[in-house]
């Protein structure tokens, strides 16, 4: 079973939110206290993260893990939930959806990506991935994550933030990372570009204004689907974390505006 926290009172409507790749449920901590007066919020440590099992995972492995997921919210008795994601959270969230549509009632994703479109860009990112793959297995878990927050997409970060970064992230095990690095890659993910359009519930998508990447992925995708984004100003990949105040007021005006 997955690792996971709930918070609030069960009688309320149900927030299962699902963090990013190396993070955790406390990553939520710092807007989960404003949620709780009208959420009763459940975070979920994603396979190989946090308190979570290592699990040995297909590739692809979407649908195993989305199945554990909804056997980690089944054990609370959760009929129905609101669904919300981050970055590879985020792109698991669209899975579960597109596999567990009659127990949502809205979808929010925050800086993630429904799908690449061609093989070449598929091969181009299952090279990358390989790349970094190797990087996790060969390096310490400190010069990886160097490394990594090094990536264009997380340009806005000062170097005091990415310390605190590394700092934070340091103590993940880099073989639980792995396994679920590879199965739940960008290559291996489903094209889900059109799922909202089908979706008997709102779709929504939070993003930061310097994330150029994902604002104008985001911008794109609202004009083809039923996906409403919004803007966060002064808010680069991780919106939460840069703005926990406003995201938190965008998350519950947004959802009680969906009853």
């Amino acid at each position: 079973m997955l690792a996971l926290s709930s918070y609030g009172d069960k009688s309320k409507p149900a927030l299962v939110m699902l963090h990013g790749f190396l993070g955790a449920q406390t990553d939520w901590q710092a807007i989960v206290k404003q949620l709780t007066n009208q959420f009763y919020c459940v975070c979920i440590d994603l396979p190989g993260h946090g308190l979570s099992p290592s699990l040995a995972l297909p590739t692809p492995g979407f649908d195993l893990i989305t199945k554990h997921i909804q056997a980690a919210i089944d054990s609370l008795s959760i009929e129905k939930y609101h669904l919300l994601g981050y970055s590879l959270g985020g792109r698991i969230a669209l899975h579960l959806a597109r596999n567990n549509t009659q127990k949502l009632l809205s979808l929010s994703l925050e800086s993630c990506h429904p799908g690449l479109q061609t093989s070449e860009e598929k091969q181009l990112r299952a090279k990358n991935d390989l790349s970094w793959s190797k990087k996790l297995t060969e390096l310490p878990i400190e010069a990886f994550l160097a490394l990594w927050y090094q990536q264009g997409v997380f340009a806005e970060l000062s170097i005091e933030a990415r310390q605190k970064l590394i700092e934070k992230r340091r103590h993940n095990n880099p073989v639980g990372l792995l396994n679920i690095y590879l199965a739940s890659s960008l290559a291996e993910q489903s094209n889900l570009w059109e799922l909202p359009a089908s979706l008997p519930f709102p779709c929504h998508y939070i993003v930061g204004s310097d994330d150029s990447k994902f604002l104008a992925l985001a911008t794109r995708w609202q004009l083809q689907t039923s996906v409403k984004v919004s803007v966060v100003k002064q808010a680069g990949h991780n919106v939460h974390l840069a703005a926990p105040q406003e995201y938190s007021n965008w998350l519950i005006q947004t959802l009680i505006e969906d009853k």
